[in-house]
């Protein structure tokens, strides 16, 4: 399609800091490595400090900036609005937004509370009906490895599932005297490791195995307590440049549920894991197989079929990297690796496909209220130290 028959998309994101730019380098890269059905503009990027914006709008690519989010809903040239801020923000972001006849793009976890994830439901809901699209980024989903995942078990070739194991281990608060961030403020961000990655590994279960957990039985931990306050820290509810300030979040979570289906399922999120940098590890063993990846090793999904012959059974390695794996034709040759940035490029691309076409993308707001009322029956089965239904 030439680009003049393309229609345009004007692209108006919020926060332009880790996921921000991980946002940036997937709407820069997009058009030019997938044929799209619509042209995706970077317009506008929106930050609290002018000049900061202003720098980030030139690093990352983006044609101007704002200093607040409600000028994106009064641009005529803004038609989606991608949500890269704190939890505490999106409810609030993302109903106007869509109030205001925007396409929204929100970043996971969905909010800090299934009452905020309910609300932006209900505005999807009611958006929805005039044409207006809403998806939230759970971009794992988009690793082809964890696409072929997927694949393999709706075809049925593990059968019956029966386990479910799911850990995301980091280590970045392991030291002590690692500073408040306002990923630490419950305020800000709802929970801790349960929800800022926890999150990934309910979502990564219930995709792979297209099934819901319904009740689940959990323990969560704030290892150290307090943490030095950089002069420099910012978005904390208080404390700024006073010396120690109080963690109100979970350094780790560890639960156990029951699948829609039967099976069994359990999860571990962690930022105390010395050594893991950023490791998501799944399996899942059917009846007539298992299905294993590593993040560490994400371009590899290990398959194992129950029905090969006993002296020769075993996992097989595959490199999911064959032009017909899940969107690896766009990109490089046969073992020529695909990185971190690529699922949000993948994410950007299935998002502007449903979009010109009228349909709704996945993982939907609803999707997103789903794995929220996971998290919350975690937290409160950890309080009450009693198995919860979700």
């Amino acid at each position: 399609m030439g680009e003049a028959a393309r229609p345009r998309l004007g692209v108006g994101m919020v926060g332009y800091s880790f996921m921000g730019a991980a946002h940036s380098q997937a709407w820069r890269t997009t058009p030019r490595f997938f044929d799209l059905p619509m042209s995706p503009e970077m317009t506008a990027v929106v930050g609290r400090d002018a000049a900061r914006v202003a720098d980030a709008a030139g690093r990352l690519g983006w044609q101007s900036a704002e200093t607040d989010w409600r000028r994106l809903l009064e641009r005529d040239d803004i038609d989606l609005v991608d949500i890269c801020t704190p939890g505490d923000t999106h409810a609030e972001i993302a109903v106007a937004a869509l109030e205001a006849g925007k396409h929204v793009l929100c970043e996971k976890p969905l909010a800090n509370s299934v009452a905020e994830a309910e609300r932006m439901v209900a505005a999807a809901e009611r958006a929805a009906a005039s044409g207006i699209r809403s998806m939230v980024g759970f971009t794992y989903r988009r690793v082809p490895a964890i696409q072929l995942a997927h694949q393999l078990v709706a075809d049925g070739r593990i059968g019956e599932i029966r386990h479910v194991r799911v850990q995301y281990l980091q280590d970045w608060l392991s030291d002590p005297d690692a500073p408040l961030s306002w990923r630490l403020d419950k305020e800000k961000a709802g929970s801790g490791a349960l929800g800022d990655i926890g999150a990934h590994a309910v979502d990564l279960a219930q995709f792979i195995t297209g099934e819901s957990l319904v009740g689940v039985a959990g323990l969560m931990e704030t290892f150290v307590t307090e943490r030095p306050v950089a002069a420099s820290s910012s978005g904390l509810s208080s404390t700024a440049g006073q010396g120690t300030g109080k963690v109100t979040v979970d350094d780790a979570a560890l639960f156990f549920g029951r699948l829609s289906g039967g099976g069994l399922a359990s999860f571990e999120a962690t930022r105390f894991a010395s050594g893991r940098k950023n490791a998501i590890r799944v399996e899942i063993n059917g009846s007539r197989g298992s299905v294993a990846f590593d993040f560490e090793d994400m371009n590899v999904l290990h398959f194992f079929d129950a029905a090969d012959p006993a002296a020769t059974a075993g996992f097989r390695r595959i490199v999911v990297t064959e032009p017909d794996h899940p969107f690896i034709a766009a990109w490089w040759p046969p073992g020529h690796g695909l990185g971190y940035e690529h699922a949000f490029t993948h994410q950007a691309v299935d998002l502007v496909n449903a979009l010109a076409v009228g349909e709704a993308p996945a993982p939907s707001f609803a999707d997103g209220l789903a794995v929220q009322r996971v998290l919350d029956a975690v937290e409160r089965s950890a309080a009450s130290g009693s198995w919860l239904e979700v």
